[in-house]
């Protein structure tokens, strides 16, 4: 019954938060989250994902920086960008919480997966490789996790893919 009453809530500013609004707006209408932020992630990961066939991308897989929520919707063309950050102070605390958890965790393995690249000595097609391997067994199985999140998914605690295995190929790279 709460939650019914939170999604007919005003937003700070007088924004219409209804389900209808926050719906067609493209803002999950129950957790008030909208995937557009995943594109941030998303983005770098497909420029690991070219990596192989397009090396030249390295440098802008090294530019690439974290974004919080609000940061990157201030920064988007998002058209409901105002929308989508004043719904975003309405969302339930803890799914909040594991969603900011779940980013930060991938933010981790980018900046590993940066530092893989500018301290490697190995040759360039073995580091694209082991990059691959953590954005396929780290990074992808958390943004997975935080769509889910997004979407109306359990409030739960990721489970990368194979988190020790990536692990491994991190902690080898530095040693």
């Amino acid at each position: 019954m709460s939650g019914v009453m939170e999604i007919e809530a005003q937003a700070p500013g007088d924004l219409d938060l209804s389900i209808g609004r926050l719906a067609a707006a493209n803002i999950h209408p129950e957790t008030r989250l909208a995937t557009d932020y995943l594109n941030h992630f998303n983005e770098v990961v497909m420029l690991i994902d070219m990596l192989p066939m397009m090396p030249e991308c390295l440098g802008d897989v090294l530019a690439w920086r974290p974004r919080s929520y609000v940061e990157h919707f201030r920064a988007s063309k998002f058209k409901e960008r105002d929308l989508a950050i004043a719904a975003y102070d309405t969302v339930n605390p803890d799914r909040r919480a594991a969603l900011e958890n779940t980013v930060r965790m991938v933010e981790l393995a980018l900046a590993s997966v940066q530092r893989m690249i500018e301290s490697s000595e190995a040759p360039m097609a073995e580091t694209i490789e082991r990059v691959g391997f953590v954005a396929e067994h780290q990074i992808r199985p958390l943004l997975e996790h935080a769509s889910g999140l997004i979407n109306g998914g359990p409030v739960s605690a990721p489970e990368p893919d194979d988190a020790h295995g990536a692990q491994t190929v991190i902690d080898a790279l530095f040693d």
